[in-house]
């Protein structure tokens, strides 16, 4: 039997935690007087109860009888939960006039996807679009991240948690206990962050903008609180120190803790690192040339800076724009589609395929050329000079099968509830990947305020099953998850 009282009392625990989140953004509104104050209050309280109350149901709960289905349950329903009270801002304030569109707001928060409905971002009092923010920078470590750092009573539960939160190829836990693993990734996190703050305060914007910013790009999310997004300042500076953290935030975070512990060689060392560099460089190198040869971009400097920052924008799946890249033409829309899916590293804050599965694809692939003309040759996969286990090469191809069948299934459901062709794919690959631009009407900005109210519920499925790794959510669905 599934251990129910355990799920309810994490989630007790993670709502303990998630108000005092929203008192931050409840402190921000009474900072700045701009009318959402009471929403916050309301909110908070409600948050605070809910948590009471799953604390008193679920304080027997077993930790011992704790294992994967226990953990799946955990995370999903910490998303789907925290994007329901999450919303409570948006829809008590009258900010957001109806729930499809602030369940789908929150979702995007807390997936760091970056899709939005607010079509006049600038004219939102200042605690709201703090919250934003301030959601996807919980999204982008993981709430479940947090508690486990915090709460070392999770006890057995923890790995599994752990495990479900953050799917990938592999993990490295450089600690023997998965708290202390969590306690050093959330503090490498926290401290990048106000890093970046720092540095984005030092230039041209003020310090509430610095700090909105400095949440949504080491998260990877997107989230501006400008209309125009980072062109709103039109500086070089701001834009070469979002490009650094955008890269950052999509390289695995335990690579970044040994470059702070003093060991760099394991960052340069690692084979999906430098493929993800190297990809960066070839797309940019690709999109200058074509920016230069159409004559989209006039000289070289303005036309590298466009292409690097809108390239490291889709492919750490951040989403922020300096410029309408549609207008570039199809066969950038392409370039776009690839680096929308192929996206960053395992292990850090970025979705979409993961560049680690996509060399293991890759390796794979060359392998059974070669075994064309070699058909009694063993030629296995090797990552960083390691042999990789045939289990985890027939879970690559699993998940990059299920990835495109979803994305093809997701388009059809799109397309029959009125959505263009275009719009279709863009927006099924956005949220898949967590992304949030799209292509046609709903472009760089990631604007899905038209899209139709059914396509909304199901963008946001999309967007969770994206943000979990696909088989976290689709493993609850299937029937064999429950039984015995």
């Amino acid at each position: 039997m599934v251990n129910f009282r355990f799920i309810i009392k994490m989630l007790g625990h993670m709502f303990f935690l998630e108000t005092f989140f929203m008192l931050l953004a409840t402190w921000v509104a009474f900072v700045y007087k701009g009318g959402d104050f009471m929403a916050f209050l309301i909110s908070s309280g409600v948050l605070l109860g809910v948590g009471f109350l799953f604390h008193l149901i679920g304080s027997k709960g077993n930790e011992l009888n704790v294992g994967r289905r226990e953990g799946m349950l955990t995370v999903a329903l910490t998303w789907i939960l925290f994007s329901l009270f999450g919303m409570l801002p948006f829809y008590l304030g009258g900010y957001i006039d109806n729930i499809t569109d602030a369940y789908f707001e929150t979702m995007s928060g807390f997936t760091t996807t970056g899709s939005s409905i607010m079509t006049d971002i600038e004219s939102y009092p200042r605690g709201i679009l703090f919250w934003r923010s301030l959601t996807q920078w919980q999204g982008g470590i993981g709430m479940i991240v947090f508690t486990v750092a915090l709460l070392p009573i999770i006890g057995g539960g923890a790995a599994q948690m752990f495990d479900a939160e953050t799917p990938g190829i592999t993990h490295e836990r450089f600690r023997p206990r998965v708290t202390q693993v969590a306690k050093r990734l959330s503090g490498v996190y926290i401290f990048l962050t106000i890093l970046l703050i720092g540095l984005l305060w030092a230039g041209p914007m003020d310090f509430y903008d610095a700090l909105n910013h400095g949440l949504t790009t080491i998260s990877t999310g997107g989230y501006s609180t400008k209309n125009a997004s980072i062109a709103y300042w039109n500086s070089s500076y701001v834009d070469y120190i979002v490009m650094l953290f955008m890269f950052i935030g999509a390289t695995n975070i335990t690579l970044i803790y040994f470059c702070f512990n003093r060991q760099p060689r394991k960052l340069f060392k690692d084979e999906e690192f430098r493929w993800f560099f190297f990809f960066v460089i070839t797309a940019v190198g690709i999109t200058v040339v074509w920016l230069l040869y159409n004559g989209f971009a006039t000289g070289l400097p303005a036309a590298f800076r466009q292409s690097a920052f809108q390239v490291i924008s889709l492919i750490t799946t951040c989403g922020f724009a300096t410029t309408d890249y549609l207008e570039w033409g199809g066969f950038f829309w392409l370039i776009a589609l690839v680096l929308m899916i192929i996206c960053g590293c395992a292990g850090s804050t970025s979705g979409g395929l993961k560049m680690g599965r996509f060399v293991i694809l890759t390796k794979n692939l060359s392998n059974e050329f070669k075994k064309q003309t070699h058909p009694h040759a063993v030629i296995p996969v090797r990552m960083n000079g390691h042999v990789v286990s045939g289990e985890i090469v027939h879970r690559v191809l699993a998940f990059i099968f299920a990835y495109i069948v979803l994305i093809i299934l997701s388009c059809m459901v799109l397309a029959l509830d009125g959505m263009p062709f275009e719009e279709s794919v863009g927006a099924a690959v956005s949220a898949i990947s967590n992304i949030g631009p799209g292509l046609g009407a709903i472009g760089p900005v990631g604007n899905y305020a038209d899209v139709p109210v059914v396509s909304k519920w199901f963008l946001s499925f999309l967007m969770l099953t994206g943000r979990l790794e696909i088989f976290t959510i689709l493993t609850i669905l299937v029937p064999g998850f429950w039984k015995q």
